[in-house]
């Protein structure tokens, strides 16, 4: 029998609920950014250093996360246009319309904000009086979208156009058509499929991805820092689109789906155990000059691999235990969580900046930053689902009514992304 094959039993709605958190772990991650020590856009003038373990709690997963459930998603989707006689081309089409819009309008738009206060803050490290009202920021949005300014400092350049925290639409769009493409070769879906058939059995569903993840660890890893830049990220690849294609293979799998509700209580424990781990590694080597013996780093590798997907690997089998439900709230959140995700960074950022300013305390700082991004993340949506076509700038398609529709959505989350 095989292991993959076998269709779920009913609409995936822990995958829906999955999605969602995971990109509100990301916005949450990202307001901690503004205040652990690690380099950012923009800084806090509160420094909490014992964040930083907190913020490792989901570093290693979060987005690795998200590009296996957006695999899932591709599946249904290619399943759906198959059952109607479509084929690769449509799946690429759908593709390119739901997160070409956003990418571009974010680059040139929501992300600008970013780069702009980014310059502001080291022009002020740099002893600039006034940076806002300087040379440097002359006809920015013009030379920000020419690439024609010439942003360097002593840690080097800011690059222009950027994607910046909307990476993650653009590789998903690459690993989306690079898909398809594969696809369309005579053989290699079923050829994918008997390989993930033989292999995610029972423990393979734990075993073969930590091995996976130790080997790009140890290989790659060293060789190619994440860049986030498409070009020479090979690592990034590696992990990312590897986690697309493990979910686009296992997403209809009702074995799969059993057996990570079976692993789920061992896989939280070695998750944590491994977080501990890693946690002490990192804290205790976070110095710029810390230098760990290389067995010891090794052997961290193989931490940090089992740290991601343990983690995974739980938060599936208790999201397929317990979020089999759906209802209005995940109705809204499915398809607004997609432009949260688009503009939460640049309201962190903007807000950040001027709330820094103000020189409040640290706790009302968190508070009002969280709020002020809540809720610039809120209206973005209802505007986006108030202006039809034109919502696809924030990754919402308009609504579409028809009844005829519901039948071919049952077995399948509506994501996104």
């Amino acid at each position: 029998m095989s292991a993959i094959a076998l269709p779920p039993p009913a609409r995936r709605y822990d995958l829906d609920w999955i999605r969602v958190g995971a990109f509100m772990l990301l916005i949450l991650y990202h307001v901690g950014m503004f205040y652990v020590p690690w380099d950012w856009h923009v800084k806090s003038t509160h420094q909490v250093e014992a964040l930083e373990p907190v913020m490792l709690l989901t570093n290693p997963w979060r987005l690795t996360l998200l590009f296996l459930i957006s695999g899932c998603a591709t599946r249904f989707m290619a399943d759906s246009f198959r059952a109607r006689g479509r084929g690769n081309a449509t799946l690429a089409g759908s593709r390119i319309l739901r997160l070409l819009p956003p990418l571009l309008f974010g680059m040139f738009v929501i992300v600008p904000p970013q780069s702009y206060y980014e310059i502001v803050e080291a022009l002020r490290g740099m002893g600039v009086a006034d940076p806002a009202n300087s040379m440097v920021l002359a006809n920015f949005w013009t030379r920000y979208a020419t690439a024609s300014g010439n942003w360097c400092d002593a840690n080097g350049c800011l690059i222009t156009p950027t994607w910046n925290h909307l990476w993650f639409v653009a590789y998903l769009l690459i690993y989306s058509l690079v898909l398809a493409l594969l696809l369309a070769i005579p053989g290699v879906r079923r050829g994918l499929q008997a390989v993930a058939d033989t292999a995610f059995r029972g423990w393979g569903l734990m075993l073969w991805p930590v091995a996976w993840l130790v080997l790009i660890r140890w290989t790659l890893a060293p060789l190619f820092e994440i860049n986030h830049a498409l070009i020479a990220d090979w690592y990034n690849h590696a992990l990312s689109f590897a986690a697309f294609l493990f979910g686009y293979l296992t997403a209809r799998s009702e074995p799969a789906r059993q057996t990570f509700m079976r692993l789920r209580w061992p896989a939280l424990i070695a998750a944590v155990l491994a977080w501990a781990a890693w946690a002490t590694y990192a804290w205790i080597y976070r110095a710029e000059d810390a230098a760990p013996a290389e067995a010891l780093r090794m052997a961290m590798r193989i931490v940090y691999a089992v740290d991601q997907w343990a983690w995974i690997a739980a938060i599936l089998g208790f999201g397929a235990r317990w979020l089999n439900h759906g209802g209005p709230v995940l109705r809204y959140l499915t398809v607004g969580v997609f432009p949260f995700y688009i503009v939460h960074q640049t309201a962190i950022v903007v807000a950040g900046h001027h709330l820094a300013g103000l020189r409040l305390p640290a706790g009302v700082e968190a508070s009002l930053l969280i709020a002020i991004t809540a809720a610039a993340c809120w209206m973005a949506y209802e505007v986006a689902r108030r202006i039809g076509w034109l919502g696809l700038l924030l990754g919402v398609r308009p609504e579409r009514p028809s009844p005829l529709a519901e039948p071919q959505a049952a077995n399948r989350p509506p994501l996104s992304a």
